[in-house]
């Protein structure tokens, strides 16, 4: 957790609202409504007394990396170990972002009652059920986030890749029912301080805002976003329901 989210954010359309700067180019960005882990991804940053509109890889990459793509991806940061976990207390000092998103996605397993029945003896079959977080009013979320800049040590000169985690934290209020883990919902007034390069962030910033969760929603989706490769708004249509086993097979995990 969380490891799959929705956004509707444009890049073009987020810095206007923000009245930052766009810097994650002027291609749009169409919906994607199953964001998964090592896609590229839109964030906000404060960077030279101004707020700017980044694509960041999902998946922080640590800059003593030695090569991408070997390890764990570090999509994920506990909130409280960020200050002191090495792969991410330096990005905690002085680079926090944050990941606007419509809502993020939770799984939890349940019987599978229909093949239950079939043979008795037999061990229960499990399935994974979905479930959907998001405003009610549908306004966007912006979760809390640390960043990162690589370069490959074996190539001179070689360009910068941007990476970015997203902070997690217990579970509150009606969100507990879904999940002990949740992205942490950053409150517009704690965004200047958040965002601020300059001066390492107070531990306080990672409390959980009980305003800010107040209206989110818990709704069951599609089992369609089970899999990575299905991609559309009828993945938050409960009865739009995945058929294909393959498709179901092809989970990542969120723990």
């Amino acid at each position: 957790m969380c490891g799959r989210y929705a956004t509707t954010a444009n890049p073009a359309t987020l810095a206007a609202d923000l009245d930052a700067i766009n810097e994650a180019g002027e291609e749009e960005s169409p919906p994607d409504f199953n964001v998964a882990p090592t896609t590229q991804v839109l964030t906000v940053v404060d960077r030279h007394d101004a707020r700017r509109i980044r694509r960041m890889r999902w998946g922080l990459v640590p800059s003593w990396t030695k090569e991408l793509g070997k390890g764990p991806v570090l999509f994920n940061a506990r909130a409280d170990s960020v200050d002191n976990k090495p792969a991410f207390r330096n990005a905690f000092a002085y680079k926090r972002c944050l990941v606007p998103m419509d809502g993020w996605y939770e799984w939890q397993t349940e019987v599978d009652a229909a093949a239950a029945g079939k043979k008795s003896g037999k061990a229960k079959k499990m399935k994974k059920i979905p479930y959907y977080m998001s405003p009610e009013d549908g306004s966007r979320l912006y979760m809390a986030g640390l960043w990162s800049v690589w370069h490959d040590p074996a190539v001179a000169e070689s360009p910068p890749v941007l990476s970015c985690s997203i902070i997690t934290v217990d579970s509150a209020a009606q969100l507990e029912n879904v999940h002990d883990r949740m992205p942490l919902v950053m409150p517009r007034e704690r965004w200047s301080a958040w965002l601020d390069p300059e001066h390492p962030a107070s531990t306080d910033l990672l409390e959980v805002s009980p305003d800010a969760i107040a209206d989110i929603t818990v709704r069951r989706v599609s089992t369609l976003v089970n899999s990575v490769k299905n991609n559309g708004p009828e993945l938050l249509d409960p009865d739009a329901t995945g058929r294909d086993e393959a498709q179901v097979g092809e989970q990542i995990s969120l723990l």
